[in-house]
């Protein structure tokens, strides 16, 4: 208990910021995966740094430098899982970043991704190829981006196109015989940034009667800020995906609702962008 105590006493200012410095980044990297909902990291995480805590308080007490190696490891491997992470989740740490320089949401389509009108037109047409192609049952999966870009790994698995979104060319992309059909279409604006682009599956355990599609919808919105559009090649059921939520037997009200509200141009978006104005502009006079 003397060692113990003392170990406290000589705690210096230094250790003390170091510290604090550690367990606020430990605490953001614990929020992070739990609400990534990755566990099995998390877990991991979390026995590193009290393994890491247990050798430095028994180092110290016992004097035993046989465990320096081991403190000199867990180290090593808490870094290597913090540097990994960065890596792995790095669009979902462009997304926070994203979100903190631009709370607000304000401009959230540059220019060149369309005005309110032009993205009214772009929700009709895309109602309109969603309709057709539900009533021939032809399989399709549409990813609109909402507040943040989807990843640049994933538009590069497709073919860029930049092309003005119409209905005829969603329909003739998920046209069967198109090579483009087996993939997601992903939409900014008014505007096809690719199509062919291969998504990120989840690990959720879905319905039976739900495939790939489904999974992959599902999946990228567990990692970006999208709303997914899922059309079933089976039964010609329209899903939409956001935050890894499923809503299914989407009528034409309720995903033009959906679209609308991805889009910022539903009623409550636009009274929210508009107070948001006013608040930003009253601020800077």
């Amino acid at each position: 208990m003397y060692n113990f105590l003392e170990y406290f006493k000589n705690i210096d200012l230094y250790a003390l910021v170091d510290g604090a410095i550690l367990i606020t980044i430990a605490t953001l990297v614990v929020l992070f995966f739990a609400y990534k909902r990755n566990l099995r990291v998390l877990v991991i995480f979390l026995a590193v740094i009290i393994l890491a805590i247990v050798l430095n308080v028994f180092s110290y007490m016992a004097g035993y430098e046989i465990l320096t190696f081991a403190r000199a490891a867990t180290h090593y491997v808490l870094m290597f899982i913090i540097f990994a992470s960065a890596v792995v989740y790095q669009s979902d740490l462009r997304s926070m970043a994203q979100k903190i320089s631009n709370p607000h949401g304000i401009d959230l389509y540059s220019e060149g991704y369309g005005s309110d009108d032009e993205l009214r037109d772009a929700t009709t047409e895309m109602l309109t190829a969603c309709q057709n192609m539900a009533k021939q049952d032809i399989g399709a999966i549409i990813v609109i981006t909402c507040a943040t870009q989807v990843p640049a790994s994933i538009l590069e698995t497709g073919t860029r196109l930049g092309a003005s979104l119409s209905a005829g060319l969603l329909e003739s992309i998920f046209n069967t015989k198109s090579p483009l059909h087996d993939g997601a279409v992903i939409v900014k604006g008014n505007k096809i940034l690719a199509a062919g682009c291969f998504l990120p599956l989840t690990q959720k355990n879905i319905s039976r009667d739900m495939g790939t599609r489904h999974r992959a919808a599902i999946g990228i919105s567990e990692e970006s800020d999208v709303l997914s559009i899922v059309i079933s090649e089976e039964t010609g059921i329209i899903s939409t995906v956001r935050d890894g939520e499923i809503k299914r037997y989407m009528t034409m009200d309720k995903l033009k609702d959906e679209i609308e509200e991805a889009f910022g141009i539903s009623a409550s978006a636009l009274a929210k962008k508009a107070a948001q104005r006013v608040k930003h502009l009253r601020k800077h006079d």
